[in-house]
């Protein structure tokens, strides 16, 4: 190979995995851990060219559930406190840029989350929401990612959905009684 081709294929390469993996992912652009109920957004710095936020369609929702079936919120038997501060520690270790303050949490029983992450191949910002909210049986963990731009994430935010569930499920591991949903 010569250089020039070695540059073309080394230029062209993002673009090749990007078109694979539309062919590979479904056409969605916010998933979320409860299709039924999402956790909120933080909308105050979205302007109208930016996608629109809206419930999933039933099609978005069967799409969802059929491509990713690991997206899916957690159940742990630990206290609220103890959950909030695991998802603030794997928080901590990511490059994403909160959208306000953690929140008190002292004599509340749920608390959301809000922060912007960037996409892997484009670098494309992602609004996500953590909500934790204290059910009186367990710690329920539910999360959602939207792409703020384009027609289709490439499968972006589900992984920044399960990965970042996984690292929680990790975090909270060695606590007596932590039990992942199924």
């Amino acid at each position: 190979l010569s250089v020039r081709a070695l540059l073309a294929v080394l230029v062209l390469a993002p673009f090749g995995v990007a078109a694979y993996w539309a062919t590979i992912y479904p056409p969605l652009r916010d998933i979320s851990t409860d299709v039924d109920d999402p956790p909120a957004l933080d909308t105050s710095d979205r302007t109208s060219d930016m996608n629109a936020l809206s419930p999933p369609t039933p099609g978005e929702q069967s799409l969802q559930a059929e491509a990713y079936p690991l997206v899916s919120g957690r159940s742990y038997n630990l206290p609220f406190e103890t959950v909030v501060d695991a998802v603030e520690t794997v928080l901590d270790r990511r490059d994403w840029q909160l959208t306000a303050p953690y929140p008190d949490i002292n004599g509340q029983s749920e608390a959301t989350i809000t922060a912007v992450a960037r996409g892997l191949v484009l670098g494309l910002p992602a609004d996500v929401a953590i909500r934790v909210a204290d059910d009186g049986d367990s710690v329920v963990v539910d999360m959602r990612s939207a792409s703020r731009y384009g027609r289709h994430d490439l499968g972006d935010n589900a992984d920044r959905i399960t990965d970042f569930l996984a690292e929680l499920d990790q975090e909270v591991a060695g606590q007596v009684g932590a039990a992942p949903a199924e």
